[in-house]
């Protein structure tokens, strides 16, 4: 796939404006009893978020990173639904996603995939350590009480929020939500719209697999995990960028370059518009690692990863939860 900017689709076009960090966010209606809470410009731990309103359950798909975004989420939430969830799904481990889980625990039960209720509970609240100057408030780990492996369906009346395991990707162990009687598929971090993909704790080879899983699905309302809700040519997007990733980390290898060599070499092209372009250094990293025979999503050191991803920055990348 060729990744000149105007071969990328439409919608998947970086924005190479001003941040919009001064937009609030709220939900958005996508079809009936679906909704998308997109928080701009989805940068680091500005993620997006989910609503599906059944007649008798409702489902939020993931949570916020610090207290007063999830103090948000949970108000536009309760517009909707006034009683609140009944289950929170956490597509994957990251703080982003999960530390406000809190603010709808214990009435909702947070589901997760198995492998991604340990990887919290290793993880902790360690991402609020990245950012020490980010006002975190208060976001105790709350683990997922519901697990499973492979596939769990939530019923809500007429409506299905079928969580599909597509891992290894974005991390070890990725869960989509997908509502087939809407065509809506949350895709958690495994899809990424104007922003830069990331996949140190994951895969490159098993994120593009996901991908044509996720394709096969048909969904025609995509939401990102970060970055604005598009369509399928959102797999596009994601799906050159890692496919740019493995040729540059091959180059690399061939060229004996380390990751963070590479990284100064690159030209963007393309991509140099997305937001947090960056994380070139810790993709490099995974990607590294698999042209070099590591399995994917096996561990590999990602605090001199970020190190370097720092280093590349010039300071540390700007978060703005």
């Amino acid at each position: 796939m060729n990744e000149t900017a105007t071969d990328l689709p439409e919608q998947a076009r970086p924005d190479t404006g001003p941040r919009p960090d001064g937009e609030p966010p709220a939900l958005r209606r996508l079809a009936d009893g679906v909704y998308a809470y997109v928080q701009p410009d989805g940068g680091w731990c500005l993620n997006n978020a989910g609503l599906v309103v059944g007649s008798d359950r409702t489902v939020l798909v993931d949570t916020a990173a610090t207290e007063a975004r999830t103090r948000r989420l949970r108000t536009e939430t309760e517009r909707v639904a006034p009683a609140g969830p009944d289950y929170v799904v956490n597509t994957h481990f990251h703080g982003d996603h999960t530390f406000g889980n809190g603010q709808f625990a214990p009435r909702a039960a947070v589901v997760a995939h198995e492998g991604t209720r340990a990887d919290s509970a290793e993880a902790g609240l360690g991402l609020r350590g990245l950012w020490p100057d980010v006002d975190w408030g208060s976001t105790p780990l709350v683990l997922p009480d519901l697990t499973f492996d492979g596939s769990l369906t939530l019923r809500l009346g007429g409506l299905r929020v079928e969580l599909l395991h597509v891992g290894p990707a974005h991390t070890a162990n990725d869960v989509v939500a997908w509502i087939p009687e809407r065509s809506v598929l949350f895709t958690g971090d495994v899809v990424w719209s104007r922003v830069t993909p990331f996949v140190l704790f994951g895969s490159v080879s098993g994120s593009l697999d996901a991908l044509d899983r996720l394709r096969a699905l048909g969904a025609r309302t995509v939401v990102p995990g970060h970055g604005p809700v598009g369509g399928p040519e959102l797999f596009d997007f994601t799906e050159a960028y890692l496919r740019f990733l493995r040729r540059t980390a091959e180059d690399g290898v061939r060229d004996g370059l380390t990751p963070l060599e590479a990284a100064h070499r690159t030209e963007l092209g393309a991509f140099a518009g997305l937001v947090d372009a960056e994380r070139l250094v810790g993709n490099l990293h995974r990607a590294y690692a698999e042209v070099e025979g590591l399995p994917p999503a096996a561990r590999i050191d990602v605090a001199r990863s970020f190190g370097e991803m720092v280093a590349f920055n010039g300071g540390l990348p700007a978060c703005h939860a």
